[in-house]
């Protein structure tokens, strides 16, 4: 019998997205709720709990209603909000975090989906902090800069309304303020930043400035290092090569992480970073370019692929023993 599997939150971004995934699949029954009994309590804890597997879309505190409502122990919850991302209990839903990450997916029950910002994040800096190249008290700083689609319905309505596709915009006009880029969470206090802290062994948040852009998606996490602070064999100062090789080791073989050759002779020339490079695929790409002080590490992806329902398909699969790049770009 093909699993069946449920995505309670079903018409947001992230639930659109995991079902157009599903859509060609045939190695899975794919539930659905009457759209008149979305809010119907008693219909959803039916499909949550007649599910092998459920994709929770929700805000955190729906997503938390929704956990109680199961009581079925053979269903597995995916859970693509900010509620237990850090929380006892739940594995984190990123693959490639850990050589015995993929044997806690395919035996965890309770998976919770990994931030765009933290896994670009997470990707750059655990390897080099389990390295010792990073030291774990270190104050890290970081930048990302992302497409409009990652702040859900509201954003994308709010710049798709104010200024469409091929208009010019005014000077001085709404449609002007929104075609610039938009830093934000500027009260420190980035939801992203208790896992990108608990998953790379960091022993503090890092200082986080995340940027809205007027592009529809992909994202691109920036972190500067001072080779002066890094650590390399023979406790002797790092070199960028001993950060690039630390990078290449952890991440050789897999699929959906691509380590660029050392200061990327192809973005070098060009002279300009894609951030919209991985769009529609589900792979990651980690740079690292560098001079005799410093270091810039960068990591780019698919906001709405990797860093959200790709990432939550692929953690799907591991954890129901299938192809993990089944059904993915």
């Amino acid at each position: 019998m093909a699993p069946r599997i449920f995505v309670d939150g079903q018409e947001g971004t992230t639930g659109l997205r995991i079902h157009e995934y599903l859509a060609a699949r045939r190695d899975v029954e794919v539930l659905r709720i009457d759209p008149d009994r979305r809010k119907d309590a008693a219909e959803r804890a039916r499909l949550l709990n007649a599910a092998d597997v459920v994709f929770l879309c929700l805000p955190d505190a729906a997503a938390r209603e929704a956990v109680a409502l199961v009581t079925n122990p053979r269903t597995c919850i995916i859970d693509a909000s900010t509620a237990h991302r850090t929380q006892a209990g739940w594995t984190y839903g990123l693959p490639e975090l850990a050589p015995d990450q993929r044997t806690r997916l395919r035996e965890s029950r309770r998976i919770a989906n990994p931030g765009c910002h933290a896994t670009a994040f997470i990707l750059l800096l655990r390897p080099l902090v389990e390295a010792g190249l990073v030291p774990a008290s270190a104050a890290v700083a970081a930048t990302s800069l992302t497409g409009y689609s990652g702040g859900g319905k509201k954003m994308i309505e709010q710049y798709q309304r104010h200024r469409p596709a091929g208009m010019a915009s005014v000077p001085g006009s709404r449609d002007d303020v929104l075609s610039a880029p938009r830093p934000y969470a500027l009260s420190l206090a980035h939801k992203h930043l208790p896992e990108m802290a608990a998953h790379t062994g960091l022993e503090v948040p890092p200082m986080f400035l995340p940027v809205v852009a007027d592009f529809y998606k992909g994202l691109a996490v920036s972190v500067p290092l001072a080779l002066a602070g890094l650590r390399g064999p023979g406790g002797l100062e790092a070199t960028p090569s001993d950060v690039h090789a630390a990078l290449a080791e952890r991440y050789a073989g897999e699929r959906f992480v691509l380590v660029r050759p050392l200061d990327d002779a192809a973005t070098l020339e060009d002279g300009f970073f894609d951030v919209q490079a991985c769009n529609d695929t589900n792979r990651v790409d980690l740079f690292v370019f560098s001079n005799a002080r410093q270091v810039l590490l960068m990591a780019r992806l698919d906001n709405l692929g990797k860093g959200a329902s790709g990432a939550a398909v692929q953690a799907m699969n591991v954890h129901l023993g299938v192809d993990e790049a089944l059904g993915l770009s």
